[in-house]
């Protein structure tokens, strides 16, 4: 089933719902936004997964029923966005009300360092949860002949959208290698624009941070020849050292049609985040309904990074603050202790 599909049978749901309980129901509903990403990437298919996982519109069958499993009158929606960074400034402006992040932008946003450095701490910032973690692909056509980030000087390279966390990695990555955004022909474009140009001859290579496999790699894959760049050696050992928010990661051969081989490469966690403004209660709610079994089985069946999305790695990298209401859930799941920042 489409997310298209899914978001209508939401809305149906939910009229529905205001149908047969009347203006009281109505008056119930709550609606609880995810900032993702662009709708080529990872995070937009996972937000919707959760997002209809955790909705329970009015008039809904109780999950002892064999209906929804959410949050009672929840109705979350999935919202496709520029990224990370944008998704942290639109929490912080109460545009959303939660979003997903790697975690090293969560962090740079919560302490007022890193990108956000200049532009004040996002004070109020919260986690809900690690979800999985993020890999640094840089994608080649084959005819660039570039195999290493080296080899990206005078290249015309996708570093995608301006308040994406991809752009922020990028640039890191770039640095680590010796190179600048003045030593290639940067573009400013999502995974599946850069694609597009690829195909058409107009793109040697681009970044994008997220679960494998990506949607817009794997459909350029089946008419491109591609490269899947390892980001690896001192370098990359280097950037580990100075970010502790990157690991070592491998992109499996064969992820990619045509790509046989593994890529050594780096990874960071996906998280998804709220604001400390948001109740208490509703966090507990929604953390709890993430985590019931009903969700498992969606994230198991809907997308091929949905296993990786356990509650046993939930706290896993956080480098900010818990909501109150999800560290209530952590507590009571006797999991606080498997390395969560406590709440503030």
């Amino acid at each position: 089933m489409t997310l298209l599909k899914r978001s209508r049978i939401v809305a149906a749901l939910a009229l529905a719902g205001v149908l047969a309980a009347g203006v009281a129901g109505a008056q119930e509903m709550k609606f609880f936004r995810i900032a993702t990403g662009g709708t080529a990437g990872t995070y937009f298919p996972i937000g919707g997964l959760i997002a209809n996982a955790i909705s329970s519109p009015p008039g809904s069958r109780a999950c002892e029923e064999g209906g929804s499993c959410g949050v009672p009158g929840l109705i979350a929606t999935a919202v496709a966005s520029n990224g990370s960074v944008a998704n942290i400034n639109a929490i912080n402006g109460g545009t959303v009300e939660s979003g997903f992040s790697q975690s090293d932008v969560a962090y740079w946003a919560h302490s007022g360092t890193g990108v956000f450095e200049g532009k004040g701490a996002v004070e109020k910032l919260r986690a809900i949860a690690n979800l999985y973690p993020e890999s640094i692909h840089l994608i080649a056509s084959a005819q660039s002949g570039i195999k290493s980030p080296a080899d990206l000087k005078g290249k015309k390279v996708s570093l995608d959208e301006p308040g994406s966390g991809t752009l922020v990695d990028a640039r890191i990555i770039l640095s680590a290698y010796g190179l600048t955004e003045k030593d290639i022909e940067p573009e400013y474009l999502k995974p599946n624009q850069a694609a597009d140009l690829m195909r058409d001859g107009n793109m040697d290579a681009f970044f994008f941070v997220g679960g494998y496999p990506a949607g817009a790699i794997a459909e350029l894959a089946t008419s491109e020849d591609i490269v899947v760049v390892p980001i690896a050696g001192p370098e990359a050992d280097k950037v580990i050292e100075q970010y502790g928010f990157f690991a070592k990661d491998t992109i499996p051969g064969g992820t990619y049609r045509g790509v046989a081989d593994a890529a050594e490469t780096l990874s960071v966690g996906a998280q998804w985040v709220t604001s400390a403004d948001q109740p208490d209660d509703l966090v507990y709610a929604i953390t709890k309904a993430l985590w019931n079994d009903n969700t498992r089985a969606l994230l198991d069946s809907g997308h091929a990074k949905g296993k990786m999305i356990t509650k046993e790695t939930a706290l896993s990298g956080i480098g900010i603050p818990l909501h109150p209401g999800a560290e209530r859930f952590y507590k009571e799941a006797g999991l606080l202790d498997a390395g969560a920042a406590p709440a503030k």
